[in-house]
């Protein structure tokens, strides 16, 4: 059996980080030696389960550690990494990686400096629907992405589009390959001051578009993204974990046979299903965890430098466009409009 030798701690263990606790005390390759949360009580909690020792205070904790994930909210994300990248320590951030671009471009700054490995938990890009398709190693040129759910009372400190929609962001910017884009967006805040809806657009250089939308007062959980691509068309379901292709390669006859027809020979066809004529292919999906492969692919890269885990300049990026989409709400200025137009009350 492998020895467990790196020493890994979780700052944060809240929601997401209660789970990287329990995937590092599964895996050989590491031995989870601290459990740290500003309320002791659920550190204890989470290290009786999970084993390590419970502290309400990184600065408490007297060992040594080779690598951390940081899960405390994003507001902390800088004050919390910088300290233990500069220690050389390898660093998970949870996602998204800082509240705003100045902040993500100070952690990866830190990481430059000190050589340290730094990673973002952009888990989606783990998930085996996305693995699956980019296996396809198409070219999109248009895609449209569909992350809605009912308001789950976390995150509250960000609008949706730093809680939900990064990680399409995330996904959208690996998949294209650039990041130069106009942004065009829309939001609307219900619950709070931040956006809980949001809608952006996205036109990148070389004139792919990107359409995303995100919702967290949704009344059912939907997590879905399509890609047009000139050699296919795919449609994925993140939740079911199940996904289409329509290859044009595998339907050229059905192709060549309507264009070949004219408008009056086609209208024979309209009693026709014309999607049982087409050959879809369903996508082969694993059954993996998306945060266990992400956490795995963090410890391949602090053994040997390298991995496939979401580095801090892809995560820097993602912030970047998040913040534009954001400021691109702030532009639209809705809530002046309805008071104008006295529909909002005093």
């Amino acid at each position: 059996m492998q020895s467990r030798s790196r020493r890994v701690a979780v700052v944060g263990v809240g929601h997401m980080g209660r789970h990287h606790a329990r995937i590092y005390s599964e895996l050989q390759e590491c031995e989870l030696v601290a459990v740290i949360d500003k309320d002791i009580g659920r550190a204890r909690k989470i290290a009786g389960q999970h084993g390590g020792e419970a502290f309400a205070d990184l600065a408490d904790f007297a060992g040594t550690i080779d690598a951390a994930t940081v899960a405390v909210p994003t507001v902390f994300h800088a004050e919390v990494a910088i300290p233990l990248i500069e220690r050389g320590v390898a660093v998970l951030v949870e996602k998204p990686l800082a509240p705003d671009t100045a902040s993500a471009k100070q952690l990866v700054s830190a990481a430059q400096k000190s050589g340290s490995v730094l990673q973002v938990g952009h888990s989606e890009r783990f998930n085996p629907v996305v693995q699956a398709m980019l296996r396809m190693e198409v070219t999109p040129r248009f895609i449209e992405t569909q992350r809605v759910s009912p308001f789950t009372f976390r995150s509250a400190d960000i609008g949706v589009v730093f809680d939900m929609m990064i990680h399409d962001i995330d996904i959208v910017l690996h998949m294209v390959g650039q990041s130069a884009c106009s942004v065009d967006a829309v939001g609307v805040n219900v619950l709070g001051p931040r956006e809980d809806i949001a809608n952006a657009r996205l036109r990148f250089s070389d004139q792919t578009v990107a359409n995303l939308t995100a919702s967290r007062l949704a009344l059912k959980t939907e997590r879905k993204i399509r890609v047009f691509c000139p050699s296919a068309y795919i449609s994925m379901d993140f939740q079911t974990k199940s996904g289409l292709a329509v290859k044009l390669a595998d339907n050229l006859d059905l192709i060549r046979m309507a264009r070949e027809k004219n408008f009056e020979d086609l209208s024979q066809f309209a009693a026709a299903d014309f999607t049982s004529a087409m050959k879809i292919e369903p996508l082969q999906v694993d059954d993996v965890e998306p945060l266990r492969a992400e956490i795995g692919a963090f410890l391949e890269s602090v053994r040997t430098g390298q991995g496939t885990g979401v580095t801090a300049e892809e995560g820097c990026a993602a912030v970047a466009l998040a913040e534009r989409i954001t400021n691109s709400i702030a532009e639209q200025d809705w809530g002046s409009q309805l008071d104008t137009a006295g529909i909002a009350g005093p």
